[in-house]
């Protein structure tokens, strides 16, 4: 093989044994984890909003970030239940860039894979203590999700991977909700099976273990828009989009029917201030079709304290390093808006 093994990293269970949760911090994702699952298995008509940078960069812009979400989620605690975006790894097109604060725990020093692992699990574990929320993650490496398995309320399956096996396999014996996404070919298809697969049991190999999961029901579609043959980007939010997903789920056996919009990515093309329209317009069509708004469960958000983004090496602080958020105060206004525009 054509490459150096560096050294041999701790385990999970070690990285845990050396930084573990509070009793207290386990009792607060216990209810978040309960309150959250009602949305998802429909007991609540409460909407999700999985919210916030495109990647996290650094540990105290991000809690300066999540801070604030908190005093917002008091005010719409009756319609919204915020899970803060703390994406700690960073999936690349080619391979090259920034690739999450796993690897780069400071974007400005090379990869430490240690250090990262550390890092990430002590963001997560402080905006639980910090805050009281317990937030989302992409499961980029299906290996890593056992270091911070303890302190996530939401799990994504992103466009590149929800097609894997492992990826399924793992989300299928999970106990918290696992969003998967449609490819970036935008087929559908791909996506539904991806769900059929974390719904149903799995015999497989984990962490050079044989297990076997029971099957996961919170499992649900996310809709982030797709690219064409032509490289453009198209959308996939639209009244039409969601009557044909209600349909193509009527035609399944799938438990807890739902779906989150993205509404970056190829949604908005990028165009970071276009989710405040998106945000809107889906909730437009949630008022037009009782399905569509049973099936709507949310929306998933890139949103940071300054607007846009910047190179790994810019110096504005809170503001993005990968893809462009909306800035905190559309941020702010975007999310009383949701709560105002709830059916």
């Amino acid at each position: 093989m054509n490459m150096n093994f560096k050294r041999k990293l701790p385990i999970p269970m070690e990285v845990k044994g050396m930084y573990p949760l509070s009793e207290e911090g386990a009792k607060i994702k216990a209810q978040n984890d309960a309150e959250i699952a009602k949305v998802f298995n429909g007991e609540s008509d409460k909407l999700v909003l999985v919210i916030g940078p495109c990647s996290a960069d650094r540990e105290d812009a991000v809690l300066d970030y999540i801070s604030r979400l908190r005093k917002v989620q008091e005010v719409v605690k009756d319609k919204i239940i915020i899970i803060p975006r703390i994406y700690t790894n960073k999936p690349r097109t080619t391979g090259d860039g920034y690739k999450g604060m796993l690897h780069q725990p400071d974007p400005n020093k090379d990869p430490d894979m240690l250090e990262g692992l550390i890092a990430i699990r002590k963001l997560h574990m402080k905006a639980i203590e910090q805050t009281g929320f317990t937030c989302a993650d992409e499961m980029l490496y299906p290996y890593n999700y056992r270091y911070i398995d303890d302190l996530l309320s939401y799990v994504a399956i992103g466009a590149r991977s929800v097609e894997n096996q492992e990826h399924r396999l793992t989300a299928s014996g999970l106990d918290i909700p696992v969003g998967m996404k449609n490819p970036t070919s935008g087929d559908i298809s791909v996506m539904m099976n991806s769900i059929t697969a974390g719904q149903h049991s799995h015999t497989f190999i984990y962490r050079g273990w044989e297990v076997e999961s029971k099957g996961n029901p919170l499992t649900h579609a996310i809709l982030r828009g797709y690219v064409n043959s032509h490289g453009q980007s198209l959308p996939n939010y639209h009244y039409e989009d969601l009557i044909n997903l209600c349909e193509t789920y009527a035609k399944t056996n799938l438990q807890n029917p739902g779906v989150i919009i993205d509404t970056n990515h190829a949604n908005s093309g990028k165009k970071w201030a276009e989710q405040v329209r998106i945000a809107k317009e889906v909730l437009h069509s949630t008022r037009h079709n009782e399905d569509v708004c049973k099936l709507v469960k949310g929306f998933m958000i890139e949103s940071y304290i300054e607007d846009g983004n910047q190179k790994p090496d810019g110096c504005v602080y809170g503001k993005s390093i990968t893809d462009p958020c909306l800035g905190w105060e559309k941020t702010e206004r975007l999310i009383l808006d949701i709560a105002d525009l709830r059916k």
